[in-house]
């Protein structure tokens, strides 16, 4: 904390003072965290394996049947009960906590798809059979990452625009309020699935298209506070001493900006994953089976016979949209100079 200046130090401190946003930030990075290795959590793969006094890492090479003593040379199932039992017999393997990756079905159960929670299945199963607790893991993962992708790329593209239009004014600025009013007045999301169904969607497709779409939180936002300093003396005077435009933006003009940014990147972070969430819940999505929350809610819509599908797929969704909300106030707050201890 010593290294940072004044004015941030007192930012700190009106950040820790909101304590709903402060433990929601640990919160929330300590679910990122768990998120990113996934498969140390939930994997129907040994994390490691001794067996007849050599060492294997199934969660990080894939071994044949015939590695164990089987017959034959396909891969190792290491849900198969033979297996199981070698490596008993001859071995010991350290498992994950949930013995479930997210495409894993599990075969074992004598109740039909959809199960509902048991010691086996801490959530129960989805209508495939895949663990519910296994794939929401993963699908909060793809989430984020898409998320933070998300909001990382429109963020830059909309903040360079914004500094654009802000900074030179004139014709540039009006020409480019023009585009925005046109772009910003069509159906983004229709477009979208419009896209989505001509092709076929992927995690960088959907990345792209929702990109195109959603560069322009911040142009408002970044345009007005370029406006506003760039008719500051000392702006005028680096321009009469002819310091170059690009270097007045980034050095004297943008830092002033970032501190609006900064108070939306969480509301935008929550707004980039809920259209992952409804596209994922209206079918033009990610690929089919891909472990999605939004896939999770529309199981638990088509099944209401299992209602551990929509309440599991409901409450992740909805503490994870509450951290953000929670740290964007806390940072909002941080970023307010009349909030004080």
């Amino acid at each position: 904390m010593s290294r940072l200046s004044p004015i941030n130090q007192a930012r700190w401190g009106r950040f820790r003072h909101n304590r709903r946003g402060y433990w929601s930030l640990w919160i929330f990075a300590i679910l990122f965290v768990l998120c990113l290795f996934a498969e140390l959590l939930a994997n129907d793969k040994p994390l490691v394996v001794h067996y007849q006094e050599r060492w294997y890492a199934p969660v990080l090479f894939d071994y044949s049947e015939a590695d164990f003593g089987g017959p034959l040379a396909t891969a190792a199932d290491y849900q198969d009960p033979w297996l199981k039992q070698r490596l008993e017999q001859q071995g010991w393997a350290l498992w994950a906590p949930i013995r479930f990756g997210d495409s894993t079905i599990n075969f074992s159960t004598d109740v039909p798809f959809p199960s509902p929670p048991s010691s086996q299945n801490w959530l129960g199963t989805d209508a495939n059979g895949g663990d519910v607790l296994a794939r929401i893991l993963y699908g909060t993962r793809i989430s984020l990452l898409f998320g933070l992708m998300l909001t990382l790329v429109s963020s830059v593209i909309g903040i360079a625009v914004g500094a654009t239009q802000g900074y030179f004014g004139g014709k540039i600025d009006l020409i480019g309020q023009r585009f925005i009013e046109v772009w910003s007045g069509m159906p983004t999301l229709f477009l979208i699935i419009l896209l989505s169904s001509v092709v076929q969607p992927g995690f960088w497709w959907l990345l792209a298209i929702t990109v195109i779409f959603g560069w322009m939180s911040l142009v408002g936002v970044v345009r007005a506070e370029f406006l506003r300093a760039r008719n500051f003396d000392y702006i005028r005077a680096a321009q009469a001493l002819g310091v170059s435009d690009s270097r007045i933006m980034l050095r004297h003009i943008l830092p002033n900006a970032m501190v609006a940014t900064l108070t939306f990147l969480p509301f935008i972070l929550c707004g980039s994953i809920t259209t992952l969430t409804s596209l994922d819940f209206l079918g033009f999505g990610l690929p089919l089976g891909s472990p999605s929350l939004g896939e999770l809610l529309l199981q638990g819509k088509n099944n209401l016979q299992a209602p551990w599908l929509g309440l599991a797929g409901f409450f992740s969704l909805a503490i994870l949209l509450s951290l953000l909300i929670f740290i964007g106030e806390a940072v909002r707050d941080a970023f307010d100079p009349s909030k004080v201890h």
